[in-house]
């Protein structure tokens, strides 16, 4: 029988293994702790810190457009924002009702905002802010500032915001900004992969960032956007900002670097005052730098309404305008360009040699070709023309005859050897290149031959013949330059425009002499169509020009007999477009012009004034003068070719 413990030997070996097994918990849990407090210390140290500590996309500011001379176009400004953040709200919709109490939020934006919070949610952005309110006035912004710790997500800051100073007047040059929508985003990330297309959306969604939506905004917005960087924030244990650590320079934002344009911003502003109310366009370039000085479009669109997201109403109000305040006029409308392309036509004729400077055509009113009667503008003709009269008087009837003498094909060649049918990108959207038609043309665009008929219409600039203000601006600028090459440019310093050419087709010297005799002509010498605008009003100098009418509807046998052809007697939108191309000082020519006035009828009476005056306005200016990048740029070369070899820099 075997022998029985004691209780008290049976405890005994109970206590031993419990203190044995006790013992190696505690050693176990000195060894852990052990190896928290002393191994791994830093590393759970780290992770204590991002509880607390977050890490939040910093947005770069966006570069400034400024003109030649450094006066800012578009630029940053700080306002007052109030934002959520959809991952720390409970319930978005008491957080936005409680924010209604001291603000205005009308229906309309609190849906808005609670969409845009489930969208966040959706694609799994929810940490990136939904803005409530862009710009808070003064009294909002110091009142939301004291209540915003009590509102859970809710977040009150001075932001910055894209500014047009001068608002209307470079609309259609620079475009506007706006919130990136969804089709942006999928567009502009598309050519990033991996984190970097993550950050990148994740930028395009935050609430201070703009994108490029017509114009040079969108044109250069790779030039103009800049780099995100990253914020330290500390926040409580709701997730509130609290403080901002001081910023570390290896995650800093990167500014957008700044955009000068070759415009004159004060002779842009004379210029579109002196349309007084009229719609139109106006272009002015440099005839020796092919900078263009001035792009006008009016009436325009303020871009300011666009940053911050136009209402359905507003932007309603802008399309169905009937002067069409959204049309780019200047680089985007096509017109007829009426006698203003007469030059170019006579060129044509005198490089194929079916006339001579001397040759004469007797103009009696008409023109009579086949079983059609064309008319000349002068209801009882002009009598004997040679081609430096024919210019200064603008008569159809030689136009009609020498462009039938040379052919569609070789006046077609010849436009665009000024610029016609060429889209000039120039750092723009919305360019257009108007229309230079051709027998082959018609053929593919209607099945239908040329009719010889139509070959005099394009002898006067009418017919099929499309053309831009800008295009009109340098063809004249080709003639003031006596034939000599030129490069339209509009961005002074900035991203390259890759589509951009130089009109540089061979144009014989003497021919464009004729030309600036006989331009010379219709604003100096009695007769001439625009003899009133010749002199500029400076005590000397004068220009040369040509002026314009171009149809809008052609005028029936009966209205002629009845001598109804424009002004009270048809409504505005039937009336001709004015139109008038001139350059100055004629003799020493600096500055080239085209101005269009939407239905104003006679070139001379009103487009060719417009023209004058903003000439005159160039050269007291003196726009052309050697603008504020290239002053930079050459002191900088000064100052690296200035360094002795050997020296440091």
């Amino acid at each position: 029988m075997a022998r029985r413990q004691s209780p008290e030997a049976d405890f005994e070996r109970r206590l031993l293994l419990a203190m044995g097994a006790g013992g190696v918990v505690f050693a176990t849990l000195v060894a852990r702790l052990s190896q928290l407090q002393f191994l791994e210390a830093e590393h759970y140290e780290k992770l204590a810190a991002e509880n607390h500590i977050r890490l939040v996309l910093a947005p770069p500011e966006r570069g400034e457009i400024l003109d030649r001379f450094g006066r800012p176009l578009a630029s940053q400004r700080q306002a007052g924002r109030v934002s959520v953040v959809p991952e720390r709200l409970s319930d978005p919709a008491a957080t936005l009702k409680q924010l209604g109490r001291f603000i205005d939020l009308p229906e309309e934006r609190v849906k808005r905002v609670l969409q845009e919070i489930q969208n966040n949610r959706l694609r799994r952005a929810s940490f990136l802010p939904v803005t409530v309110v862009q710009e808070l006035s003064y009294e909002e912004f110091a009142r939301l500032r004291v209540r915003a710790v009590e509102m859970e997500g809710v977040d009150v800051q001075m932001a910055s915001t894209r500014s047009y100073p001068r608002g209307r007047d470079f609309a259609h040059v620079l475009g506007y900004v706006a919130r990136a929508s969804s089709d942006d985003i999928t567009r502009m990330a598309q050519e990033r992969t991996g984190a970097e297309m993550k950050t990148f959306e994740d930028l395009l969604r935050h609430p201070d960032i703009r994108v490029g939506r017509q114009g040079m905004e969108r044109f250069a917005e790779d030039w103009l956007r800049g780099r995100p960087g990253r914020r330290r924030v500390v926040t409580n244990a709701h997730g509130r900002p609290m403080q901002e650590l001081e910023q570390d320079p290896s995650t800093a934002a990167v500014s957008g670097k700044d955009l000068y344009i070759t415009i004159d911003s004060e002779l842009q502003r004379t210029a579109i005052e002196r349309f007084e109310g009229e719609s139109g366009a106006a272009v002015v370039v440099d005839v020796t730098s092919g900078d263009v000085l001035a792009m006008v479009s009016t009436p325009a669109f303020d871009p300011n309404s666009f940053v911050n997201g136009i209402s359905g109403k507003d932007y309603a109000e802008l399309r169905d305008n009937p002067m069409a305040p959204l049309y780019p006029r200047a680089h985007g409308g096509v017109y007829p360009p009426g006698s203003t392309f007469k030059m170019v036509v006579a060129t044509a004729a005198l490089e194929a040699g079916v006339v001579k400077t001397t040759d004469t055509v007797r103009c009696p009113g008409s023109y009579r070709f086949g079983n059609r009667t064309w008319h000349c503008w002068k209801k009882g003709g002009h009598g004997t023309m040679n081609m430096h009269n024919a210019i200064k008087q603008s008569c159809d009837v030689y136009f009609y005859e020498i462009a039938r003498r040379t052919g569609v094909r070789k006046i077609a060649e010849v436009s665009h050897k000024f610029g016609f049918g060429e889209t000039f990108v120039l750092g723009m959207t919305g360019g257009r290149s108007g229309l230079v038609p051709d027998p082959e043309w018609k053929l593919a665009a209607r099945g239908e031959p040329w009719f010889e008929g139509e070959t005099l219409n394009f002898g006067i600039g009418q017919g099929q013949l499309g053309t831009t203000p800008l295009q009109l601006a340098l063809m004249t600028a080709r003639i003031a330059a006596t034939g000599a090459p030129i490069k339209p440019n509009l961005i002074g310093l900035g991203p390259p425009s890759p589509q951009d050419k130089v009109l540089d087709a061979p144009l014989d010297p003497e021919i464009m002499q004729i030309q600036k005799a006989g331009m010379f002509g219709v604003t100096s010498e009695p007769g001439g169509t625009g003899y009133r605008s010749g002199d500029l009003g400076l005590g000397g100098p004068r220009l040369a020009g040509k002026t314009g009418t171009a149809q809008v509807r052609r005028i029936t046998a009966e209205e002629r007999s009845k001598g109804i052809r424009g002004g009270a007697s048809i409504a505005r939108e039937l009336r001709d477009h004015a139109l008038f191309v001139a350059y100055a000082p004629a003799e020493n020519p600096k500055y080239a012009v085209s101005v269009i006035v939407e239905h104003g009828e006679g070139g001379s009476r009103t487009a060719a004034p417009v023209g004058r005056d903003i000439l005159a306005a160039a050269i007291k200016m003196n726009s052309g003068r050697t603008p504020d990048y290239a002053k930079r740029a050459a002191v900088k070369t000064q100052d690296t070719d200035g360094v002795p070899e050997g020296d440091p820099a």
